[in-house]
């Protein structure tokens, strides 16, 4: 059960808009956006992220590998299962999604990201110039290192709720696997 209140009527005003514009995305409305409705300026904060990255240069398939990834290092299996959804939704494998949970991928370009974003969340961003290095090595521009790091502070955002406050998951679930 949630730590706060988890909406299904009477809530906040300025949510009811954004959470119908979800509704309308995901045919239902996810447990942890009603959670997040809590706060309307929140929600504002994590569906304008949604949407703002989903149109980035990135591309919904290295999004959702990277929300995985996260999510399986943070332990969190709202997430993960959201974004095995998602990813699978988006073109992505069965066989790389499960890979991307622990930071690998066959695409040299798909792993340098993958192994810096688990190293920006491993290690609170204290990282070097060769950790950045390693993604431009690969192609990266710098505008696209910056677009990963919005993906981890999105989907740390994200963790941080559905592990803290434990948003019931409401997608079918999905199995953490041990990162080495």
């Amino acid at each position: 059960m949630s730590r706060v209140n988890i909406f299904t009527e009477n809530l906040p005003e300025a949510s009811q808009p954004i959470l119908a514009q979800i509704k309308e995305v995901f045919g239902t409305t996810p447990n942890m956006f009603k959670v997040v409705a809590n706060s309307p300026a929140a929600l504002e904060s994590m569906w304008g992220s949604f949407g703002a990255l989903g149109g980035g240069v990135l591309g919904p398939k290295l999004g959702e590998q990277i929300a995985v990834a996260i999510a399986n290092r943070n332990l969190c299996e709202y997430c993960l299962a959201a974004h095995t959804v998602l990813g699978k939704n988006a073109g992505v494998s069965e066989k790389d999604i499960s890979e991307a949970q622990v930071g690998r991928s066959t695409d040299a370009k798909t792993a340098a990201a993958l192994s810096f974003v688990l190293k920006v969340v491993s290690d609170r961003a204290q990282i070097t110039a060769d950790n950045v290095r390693a993604l431009h090595d690969v192609g990266f521009t710098d505008g696209e290192v910056v677009e990963i790091m919005a993906h981890i502070a999105l989907n740390l955002f994200t963790n941080y709720i559905n592990v803290a406050l434990e948003v019931p998951v409401d997608f079918p679930a999905v199995a953490l696997l041990p990162v080495a």
